[in-house]
């Protein structure tokens, strides 16, 4: 009996698992709108994870809706960043927004850990302490998020 054609089958399903569990991140790296958010800080470094700055971000992790689901938060740009004006459990007519999922005391939309290089990491979170670093995320058009970076002003 010929295993290769077996193990081929194998290796293209998991090719095929991994794609499919990074689609909604390289959709929005690939074919996403290029957006700026001003954050705040809300964890520096955690000693088991290695270096990096959990983010929430300005006006929209702090909406919350009364069951826990999937939440749109429409955005509009206001100067150099952009702003949330509305959060609703039905997908936006249009305009870009935020696919995000409150998960009991704040908005979670994937866009929330920054990994960073060690030395780097206390000046990101400096910066995002003392208000001077917005997010740079790319958007597409089904709402997903990805981070591109972290601009220190």
């Amino acid at each position: 009996m010929n295993t290769r054609p077996w193990v081929a089958l194998v290796c293209l399903l998991n090719l095929g698992l991994v794609g499919f569990a990074v689609a909604d991140q390289l959709s929005a790296r690939i074919a996403g709108e290029e957006i700026r958010l001003r954050v705040e800080p809300v964890d520096p470094i955690d000693p088991f994870r290695g270096a990096y700055v959990n983010l929430a971000y300005t006006d929209i992790s702090s909406r919350t809706t009364e069951k826990t689901e999937d939440v749109y938060v429409s955005l509009a740009r206001g100067g150099k960043v952009w702003k949330a004006t509305s959060a609703s459990t039905k997908v936006p007519a249009e305009g870009p927004f935020l696919k995000c999922h409150d998960d009991g005391w704040r908005l979670s939309c994937g866009i929330e850990s920054f990994f960073v290089p060690q030395d780097r990491a206390g000046e990101i979170e400096s910066a995002v302490n003392g208000g001077d670093a917005v997010a740079v995320v790319k958007v597409d058009s089904r709402g997903n998020a990805a981070l591109v970076s972290v601009q220190v002003r």
